[in-house]
């Protein structure tokens, strides 16, 4: 443990130090903590070792993981959704499910998964994480209905993922549940979910009661950790109530989520950045000989076809032009709520539970460098193109205000 803290506290100042240099270029910091949790990692440096199984690594997962879908859920309240929803409708309810049913019938076909087995590796990878990709949804020069549709998708797909992957593990083998206990599990989490911000916003709202401003961007974290001990309590499942708690709050009490903003994209990105060099210290050089050629054949495949062709599907009719379609089809990174969720694939025991595992670190490992290596080239044309559509437009604009017509040099 204190090997992977100093660790990670020297390779967050490596990336403090560089992050203006790597938001003009194709550099990632997200690449740079992958890379340094290999570099660290057994089987090369051997500082950082951990097993998928080490206490460590199951505890900063599950908490990474409730503080991710904690912030997530806030990004999105149902006010927003109906606001502007047609877009990320069709690439939540008709580009997931068939990027879902693709990649699945991948998995089938070159991996020789059972049906549930493939479908579970789907639901791993089916959340996105444009935080991965933060040129693509935080430059104004990418077109604001390709920014929105992104950062919705991301923000709602990780807790649609969430029940159909727990529900699948059971299915293939993992640990025994009752589908009855888990819906209860499941139900009883949005349920603390919903109960908890709604009655603290109502409590915030009193004329009796004032708050400064300090506490006030406080007062979320205060609501994240009464969920997570009443769902320690009661074992209402921890992830849906983080997920259905952020959406509440982001509901119902938007000005507590505006206050807060700040300072949990700071805790969220802090959290990420860690799992994501605990993850690549989970990879050794011996992991990725043991996945078959396969397995990176399968990676590929998902990363240029399987959810290119059906966001391309789904926003079909959508108005969007050419170049905006095919960006959205392509920013699909495998991200954050995926490495957690593939941990919960390996620690469930399931027959065939490392080979998913193996198959699902290529895919998100692949993913990471593709989206973190383009997302700059790709903000860089949009810019150019307006710069040259403005270019084209200028000279227009000053023959009108002299005439509308040529000027007579003579």
């Amino acid at each position: 443990m204190e090997a992977l803290l100093l660790s990670f506290a020297l390779v967050l100042l490596a990336a403090i130090l560089i992050s203006g240099f790597a938001h003009r270029t194709v550099l990632s910091t997200t690449v740079l903590f992958l890379v340094a949790g290999f570099a660290l990692g057994s089987g090369v440096l051997d500082v950082v070792v951990l097993s998928p199984t080490d206490p460590t690594v199951t505890t900063v997962s599950s908490l990474a993981l409730f503080v991710v879908l904690f912030t997530d859920g806030q990004e999105v309240g149902l006010r927003d959704l109906r606001a502007a929803w047609q877009l990320p409708g069709r690439a939540l309810l008709l580009g997931m499910p068939i990027t879902f049913i693709i990649t699945a019938a991948l998995g089938v076909w070159l991996l020789g998964f059972s049906w549930p087995e493939a479908f579970l590796v789907a639901a791993v990878l089916a959340p996105t994480d444009p935080v991965f990709a933060s040129a693509i949804v935080g430059r104004r020069e990418i077109p604001a209905r390709v920014r929105h549709l992104l950062g919705v998708e991301s923000g709602l797909n990780d807790g649609l993922a969430l029940p159909v992957v727990l529900f699948l593990i059971a299915a293939v083998g993992g640990p025994e549940a009752e589908p009855l206990v888990l819906a209860e599990e499941l139900g009883l989490g949005i349920l603390v979910g919903v109960v908890v911000p709604t009655a603290v916003s109502w409590l915030v709202r009193r004329r009796v009661f004032s708050r400064t401003p300090l506490y006030a961007a406080l007062t979320p974290i205060a609501v994240a950790l009464i969920v997570l001990g009443i769902c320690t309590v009661t074992h209402a499942n921890l992830y849906l109530a983080a997920y259905a708690a952020g959406i509440t709050i982001a509901t119902a009490a938007p000005e507590m989520r505006d206050a807060f903003k700040d300072l949990g994209g700071q805790i969220s990105e802090l959290v990420k950045l860690l799992a994501v060099l605990m993850f690549g210290a989970l990879i050794s050089p011996s992991f990725l000989a043991e996945v078959p050629w396969t397995g990176y054949v399968f990676a590929v495949l998902l990363l240029v076809f399987a959810r290119p062709a059906a966001v391309e599907l789904s926003l079909i009719g959508g108005g969007l032009p050419w170049e905006e379609r095919l960006t959205a089809a392509w920013f699909g990174p495998k991200g954050f709520a995926s490495v957690l969720y593939g941990l919960l694939v390996l620690a469930s025991g399931a027959p065939g539970a490392e080979l998913m595992f193996h198959v699902i670190v290529v895919a998100i490992v692949l993913s990471i460098v593709a989206h973190s290596s383009t997302d700059v080239p790709i903000a860089g044309w949009f810019a150019r193109r307006e710069a040259e559509d403005r270019a084209r437009e200028r000279p227009e604009g000053r023959d009108a205000a002299v005439g509308g017509g040529p000027v007579d040099p003579t």
